[in-house]
């Protein structure tokens, strides 16, 4: 009897001694879950609660700046914490890093190489805190006051009085015209010495025509506000496709195998002929303003050149930077008293590559000009 009850202690001595382990050990159990932890934020891969690190003192928002220039960015710290480090991009690209004391950079003139709104975006950084983002937003304009050029004029052809001038292309020894107004808008072919309409293709009623670009034995056209466009075969005028974009459509031109376009605003858009879609676009500034209403287009001797909506002047338009070279004034071209100009404005620029000459006419203008511009 004694032997079975030390059995019997020895058992229950034993049941409590592997409870015991199993509940130190970490496995699940209702006291264990209870029990209080070291805090986290005490680890040192844990973040700290969002600070902020730095304060952007310039340049300031909406800062005009020049093209070409160094733009001096300075910052300095806030709060009691310091950044380990503060990165800097200019333009979507990466400018440089500064890790202390000044906290200033100077984002380089080779970056600064284009005009219009740009965002400057800073990101301090220290270990165990959430990064700290900081974007503000300058105005780039060019470095130099557009030239102011003249014209003269070298000959003078015939041009239809019904024709709505929206787009204008100079092509193996013809003009090409797109002309707009709902139930008047078409695509035409035409003698430049006579002025006679030698093909024609006529859109729907309900669409107004814009501006043209030929491109491998195509024809591109754009539409005002319906964001449609149509490509043609060049020699029948076959509808081949449609396209379709996102801004309203002004002005097309070629330039290097891509497609140029206007919407009306002071932005270019270089388009893919393919797809149609945007690769890059430019925003034009002169030295002063946005140089808005850019209308039609052509791709003369490296430049871009732009009809302004509703003034006389052509812009001589930078590729590379946005920047406007010269004005051409044109006033005055178009000598007949009795011919409004005002409403029936200059709108069509073409050019002959191979013999280096340039047209310019109007809406329901009845002549166009080939010119010389006076540098």
């Amino acid at each position: 009897m004694k032997r079975n009850c030390l059995e019997y202690i020895f058992f229950i001595t034993v049941i409590l001694l592997i409870t015991w382990i199993f509940s130190c050990s970490g496995r699940p159990g209702k006291d264990k879950v209870n029990t209080p932890v070291t805090s986290v934020n005490n680890s040192p891969e844990t973040e700290e609660p969002a600070v902020n690190l730095i304060r952007l003192i310039a340049p300031s928002e909406n800062a005009s700046v020049t093209l070409n220039e160094k733009i001096k960015v300075i910052m300095e710290p806030e709060g009691r914490f310091s950044p380990d480090s503060v990165k800097i991009w200019f333009d979507g690209k990466m400018a440089g890093i500064v890790k202390s004391n000044p906290w200033e950079y100077e984002i380089p003139p080779e970056l600064n190489n284009r005009t219009g709104k740009k965002a400057i975006k800073i990101i301090a950084f220290r270990q165990r805190h959430k990064p700290q983002t900081i974007t503000c937003f300058v105005t780039v304009y060019s470095d130099s006051e557009p030239r102011r050029n003249s014209y003269r004029v070298v000959n003078v052809y015939p041009h239809d009085r019904e024709a709505f001038t929206q787009g204008l292309v100079y092509y193996d020894g013809f003009l090409y015209e797109g002309t707009g107004q709902e139930t008047r808008s078409n695509l035409r072919k035409v003698e430049l010495k006579t002025g006679e309409v030698i093909n024609q293709h006529n859109l729907d009623s309900k669409l107004f025509g814009e501006g043209i670009a030929i491109l491998n034995g195509k024809i591109y056209q754009l539409t005002w506000q319906t964001k449609v466009g149509f490509i043609y075969d060049l020699e029948s005028f076959r509808l081949i496709n449609k396209f379709y974009y996102q801004t309203e459509g002004w002005g097309l031109t070629v330039m290097n195998e891509k497609l140029v376009m206007s919407d009306g605003s002071n932005v270019l858009y270089i388009m893919d002929p393919e797809m149609f879609l945007p690769v890059s676009q430019l925003e034009v500034y002169d030295n002063k303003t946005a140089v808005r209403e850019l209308n039609e287009l052509e791709f003369i001797r490296g430049e871009i050149w732009a009809n302004i909506w509703q003034t006389d002047l052509i812009a001589r338009i930078d590729p590379e930077s946005g920047k406007v070279l010269s004005y051409i004034d044109l006033k005055g071209i178009m000598n007949d008293p009795s011919f409004d100009t005002s409403v029936n404005v200059l709108n069509g620029i073409a050019y002959d590559r191979k013999n280096d000459r340039i047209f310019v006419t109007g809406k329901n203008w009845p002549e166009l000009f080939e010119i010389k511009v006076i540098e």
